[in-house]
């Protein structure tokens, strides 16, 4: 790229901190060494006009965990693991919150509701006969017990006559929440380059030398955000998610509110400006669906409009609006201890904070910041 003095100058000289991805991560990563940093000079770079992996794409569930989640958790993971992560998604929602304001993300503590199909008949037993001994497990973070039974309010179809209803669970729009974290990065006088791919990186005793798409410069210090992108450029267990979307035309007379699970949370919906956002579906195909390709498939798309005639809108003409995909950053589901983040030193000069699990909104704020505390 054939750039001037004056670019050169502003944005790529003397460069204390280059954060890659600019998603809930990279900004609150940003906003965090500004706050410690007064005078450092802070660049984010993106790949994509927006950023590219899930902040803009996904369902804005403000949510820790379904019953379901939680016990199928407690196969690979310890109650002391799973308990701080549990503690790790309320904190990172309370730091969110306190960052931009519930007004500013449209905040909704509207609860959440766990559905079983008829097929799911097990589960659903699992769960309740488990249901009191996670409420005790979960006592200390709530001070309250978290689940609890309602009867099938909203009269959906082909489901068990009972959800798993739970009262500390949210919802916010995802769009107003990162148009105000890009604000607040903005006004901190953080720089910000969209469309730029970096390619490749090298790191010698006190600087990286970055190399991008469009041009070459160094940093003093690179911090990774890029979660379900982040194998490009360095060696780590994180495998990319993609997740499925879909969103209808307005409804009219809507009595949808909330945020709803099905299939231990491999597919979920809820109610946005008298619409029905509904995604997941990976997996019915879950190697298909480790990857970048920002795409859909008929396969799961045509899942989704089942779910939508079948059991959430049976009696309700709709039409479906927009389909869109975003990329997560995920661990193993085999092995333990792979819900976990990875917010860590890669070497001297180069950091990462990336696998959020499908837990962005919930975490991506606390894990920018400890990303940021890495420094």
């Amino acid at each position: 790229m054939n750039l001037s003095y004056w670019e050169i100058k502003s944005w790529l000289t003397q460069v204390d901190y280059t954060i890659v991805g600019s998603g809930i991560v990279g900004l609150n990563c940003a906003l965090s060494l500004k706050e410690r940093f007064p005078k450092a000079n802070i660049l984010i770079l993106e790949k994509g006009m927006l950023p590219q992996g899930a902040s803009t794409k996904n369902a804005g569930f403000a949510c820790f965990g379904s019953l379901s989640e939680i016990l199928d958790d407690l196969k690979t993971h310890t109650e002391e693991d799973v308990v701080n992560l549990v503690k790790k998604r309320v904190n990172g929602l309370k730091l969110l919150r306190h960052t931009l304001g519930d007004a500013n993300i449209n905040y909704k503590q509207l609860g959440g509701f766990e559905l079983f199909t008829e097929l799911d008949s097990g589960l659903f037993e699992a769960c309740i006969s488990k249901k009191e001994a996670i409420n005790k497990l979960l006592k200390p973070v709530f001070n309250h017990d978290v689940f609890s039974l309602k009867n099938n309010s909203f009269n959906f179809k082909n489901i068990k006559n009972q959800y798993v209803f739970n009262s500390f669970e949210g919802q916010i729009d995802t769009g107003k929440m990162m148009d105000s974290l890009i604000h607040l990065v903005s006004k901190s006088g953080i720089k910000l380059l969209n469309n730029v791919v970096v390619e490749s990186f090298s790191e010698d005793s006190d600087s990286v030398k970055i190399k991008t798409n469009q041009f070459e410069f160094s940093t003093s210090k690179l911090l990774i955000a890029t979660n379900g992108f982040a194998s490009q450029l360095i060696n780590e267990k994180v495998k990319p998610a993609r997740a499925q979307v879909l969103i209808t035309k307005p409804i009219k007379d809507l009595q949808i509110k909330g945020t709803f699970h099905l299939e231990k949370g491999y597919y979920y919906f809820r109610n946005i400006d008298d619409r029905i956002l509904l995604g997941g579906g990976r997996n019915l195909d879950f190697k298909a669906e480790e990857t970048t390709e920002l795409k859909q498939t008929e396969l799961i798309q045509n899942k989704l409009e089942t779910l939508l005639k079948t059991t959430i809108l049976p009696e309700t003409p709709f039409q479906v609006d927009y389909r869109w995909s975003g990329i997560m950053g995920v661990g193993s589901r085999l092995l333990s201890g792979q819900k976990k983040a990875i917010v860590k030193p890669f070497s001297n000069n180069v950091f990462c904070g990336v696998r959020l699990g499908g837990m962005g909104v919930a975490i991506g704020s606390l894990v920018g910041k400890e990303l940021a505390d890495l420094i």
